[in-house]
């Protein structure tokens, strides 16, 4: 539904303001909603329309339970789409109306002007839309359990992407000589020209070369080079049928599209947040509004020890960065002073805040952001220390006060979100066709429940034994699954076995 009156000249002033401030967003609608109705969209992930799985009900019921019973409730919903959508509660009142709207904008700058969403489909709504209908096409020919049973195998396996792909520029022009196609050259008999056709048949030559291409084939590692978007490695060789590299492509055309959020959630809501606060006190409140808008943001950065609230730190790096900019606490003269007090109080007032804040929502990603501009004040500042429970009292208490300890834990949690980096490093291990992947890792050990699971679908796809290289307790070690319903074997490799890791010759 349509914005009413009220609402729309809201829109119109709101969206002045954040142009006035600098903020370049794409055409943004709104749209009003009952509470129901907004529950739909965000199980949906946003979007009106899906392909139908059980899970969105799922997500539905527990989204409409938490608001009947007042455990939660959707102020805003946004999609990163030219042009933007978004959605407001109807029975919201007027001042939570206009927080979301400048919220919006915020969010809808940051879609269209971060480097990591430069890539992403600007007109998924449509995309989605198709992609519900293909699968609904596909369950109506193929069967309804098959095509869920293997929707289910292919979001188990959506987090096996690779995000960076999107922005590697690859070589396509041919080189002045290939090797392998002077190895599939086959050996000719010396012959005149004229007779060449007769002693070296066509027919002939093309059997050989044939026969060679497969010998080759069957000696080259496949992959040349591990690969991390397993995904696609599955699309390129898996033994699927067509309708299941539909299913498949429209699963990992997904991933890719919601990844970036994913790896900017700090920074995409701390700018919301950064821009709606702005915006509320400097512009749009009324005097009336001022304790209402209060309850509601203080509610939104609401944190407590221990946990990570993304609105609270992402606005309140943010400021720091602006503030820093603006009295010039930065560089290598800066971070040299070894006068604590004299390092507070710097200000050479050049005003260069706002300008650096829009750089930083240009090129940096949740990583970046946090490895980059979370220093040693800023994070006394705000509380950010190394928290346990004391199994004494059971309380939260502070175990330790370094923050270089508190920012290598942060950037541990958001580095590839918290995912294994698992690659393909061998499809045809012992040259039986099987797939070997590597877990890269990091210092924490597989969930092995997930691992099992993982495994066994990625044995159905690939309808032959799966084998995974990781390290559990210290110990390299090899979990392998035969077929998709039968158990998984571990066995610890000896330091004498040829290794397939990542840098593996």
């Amino acid at each position: 539904m349509s914005l009413t009156p009220e609402l729309e000249a809201a829109r119109k002033e709101i969206e002045g303001y954040a142009r006035e401030y600098g903020l370049d967003c794409f055409e943004t609608i709104f749209e009003l909603l009952d509470s129901d109705e907004l529950n739909e969209v965000a199980a949906f992930g946003g979007f009106p329309t899906r392909y139908p799985h059980w899970r969105f009900g799922m997500e539905y019921n527990q989204l409409d339970k938490g608001y009947s019973y007042g455990l939660s409730k959707i102020y805003e919903l946004v999609i990163n789409n030219d042009p933007c959508y978004a959605y407001l509660m109807r029975s919201n009142m007027l001042v939570d109306q206009k927080l979301v709207m400048a919220h919006v904008f915020g969010h809808c700058d940051f879609f269209k002007n971060n480097l990591w969403f430069a890539k992403t489909d600007r007109k998924m709504m449509d995309r989605m839309a198709n992609h519900g209908t293909v699968v609904r096409r596909l369950m109506d020919r193929v069967g309804l359990e098959p095509v869920e049973r293997f929707l289910d195998c292919c979001l188990s396996l959506d987090n096996l992407i690779d995000p960076h792909s999107m922005f590697i520029r690859r070589r396509t022009e041919p080189t002045e000589a290939d090797p392998a196609e002077a190895e599939e050259a086959p050996v000719k008999f010396r012959a005149k020209g004229y007779m060449d056709a007769f002693i070296n048949p066509r027919a002939a030559t093309d059997r050989e070369r044939a026969r060679i291409r497969k010998e080759v084939a069957q000696d080259a590692k496949l992959p040349p080079v591990p690969v991390r978007d397993v995904l696609s490695f599955l699309l390129e060789y898996a033994p699927l049928k067509r309708w299941q590299q539909e299913v498949l492509e429209i699963v990992r055309e997904e991933a890719y599209y919601f990844a970036p959020q994913a790896m900017t959630k700090i920074m995409n809501e701390g700018w919301a947040s950064y821009w709606h606060s702005t915006m509320m006190t400097q512009k749009i409140l009324r005097p009336s509004e001022v304790v209402d808008y209060a309850d509601h943001h203080s509610g939104t950065l609401a944190t407590r020890p221990g946990r990570l609230n993304p609105y609270k730190l992402g606005i309140e790096l943010f400021r720091d960065i602006e503030d820093r900019w603006n009295r010039g606490k930065f560089g290598s003269q800066w971070e040299d002073m070894e006068d604590h007090e004299q390092k507070r109080r710097l200000n050479k007032k050049l005003g260069l805040g706002r300008e650096k804040i829009f750089e930083v929502r240009r090129t940096h990603n949740d990583v970046t952001f946090v490895d980059t501009f979370i220093h040693e004040e800023f994070a006394q500042a705000q509380k950010m220390f190394v928290y346990g429970v004391d199994r004494r009292t059971g309380r939260t208490e502070i175990v330790d006060r370094d923050w270089r300890k508190v920012k290598e834990q942060l950037l541990f949690s958001l580095t590839n979100w918290g995912q294994p980096y698992i690659y393909v490093t061998d499809g045809n291990y012992e040259k039986r066709g099987e797939l070997y992947l590597f877990h890269k890792w990091g210092g924490v050990d597989l969930q092995f429940d997930f691992a099992q699971a993982t495994l066994k679908n990625l044995c159905w796809i690939w309808d032959r034994p799966v084998h995974l290289e990781t390290m559990l307790e210290n110990k390299a070690v090899l979990l392998t699954c035969k077929n998709a319903d039968g158990d998984i074997t571990q066995r610890e490799l000896s330091p004498s076995e040829e290794p397939r890791g990542i840098g593996a010759g």
